[in-house]
Parts: C-alpha cells; structure tokens; sequence
C-alpha cells in the first residue's frame, strides 16, 4: 500500500488536480487505487449545481494518474520525467459518480516500451463499473529545473 506522501513522491500532480488518494495493490504489471470523492471539491461547484457528478474526464484523468503511479514508480530517476497522453480509446461511462462514492481504480499495462506504454483502466465504484478506457502515454523528461 502506498499513502498519500508516497503518491506526492512518485506524481507532479497536486491539489485541486491530485485525483488518487491511495494505493491499495499494486505489482510491476497492475494498480488499484482509492478515489474518495468529496462534495467540497471543486468541479461540483458547476457541474452540476444541485446535482453534483462527477465529470467523466475527471474519471479518466484519475486512471491515467494510477497508470502513472504503476509506470513511475518503476523508474530511478522518477523525479526528472513527466508522462503524458497521448492517446484514449475505447472510452465508456456506464453510471455516475457522485460525492459519498469509493471510486476503485484498476489500471493494467497492456504495453510497455522504454518511453510509451499502453493502459486499460476500469473505475468502479461499490463493484459496479463507472467507466473504462484504453489509455496510451508518452514519458518525456522534465525541463530543467522543474523537479
């Protein structure tokens, strides 16, 4: 398990963009993560008011930050690489998510090259699949200075 310091240590992301909480599994090949989803978060505020759902990009940004926890954490020099999109497919939201929910994240490499890798992630929340996507991402090294 990896706790809230060890994501900060392994992702650049941060408040309001940090959407991992903790890591409850993970092995060289697979990650679940915890999503606790609050209503004092900030997209609720418009989206929608008195109807708080989470939007969908959110969800997929959530699965590609575990991806990257599941990539990142492999690499030595961590602290000098970003990864970066490059590409989603085979996309699908099945039911919302809203304040109150444990999102469960599971994403599992599909593909790994030295700079590319190819994901799935599955997000659930009470077992019942919110969304799943195909996610592709590039590592690139950091510019200098910004470590």
């Amino acid at each position: 398990m990896i706790d809230i310091q060890g994501i900060l240590d392994i992702l650049p992301h941060r408040y309001p963009f940090l959407l991992v909480d903790r890591v409850l599994e993970v092995d060289d090949e697979r990650i679940l993560v915890l999503k606790n989803v609050t209503y004092n978060e900030p997209h609720f505020e418009g989206h929608f008011p008195g109807v708080p759902v989470m939007p969908g990009v959110l969800i997929v940004e959530a699965m590609a930050q575990a991806g990257g926890l599941l990539l990142l954490r492999q690499v030595p020099d961590r602290h000098n690489k970003l990864i970066y999109f490059t590409g989603i497919d085979n996309c699908k939201f099945r039911r919302p998510v809203t304040p109150g929910d444990q999102l469960l994240i599971e994403v599992t490499v599909r593909r790994r090259r030295e700079r590319f890798a190819q994901v799935r992630g599955v997000a659930r929340v009470d077992g019942e699949v919110a969304a799943e996507a195909d996610l592709a991402c590039a590592m690139v090294d950091r510019p200098k200075g910004e470590a």
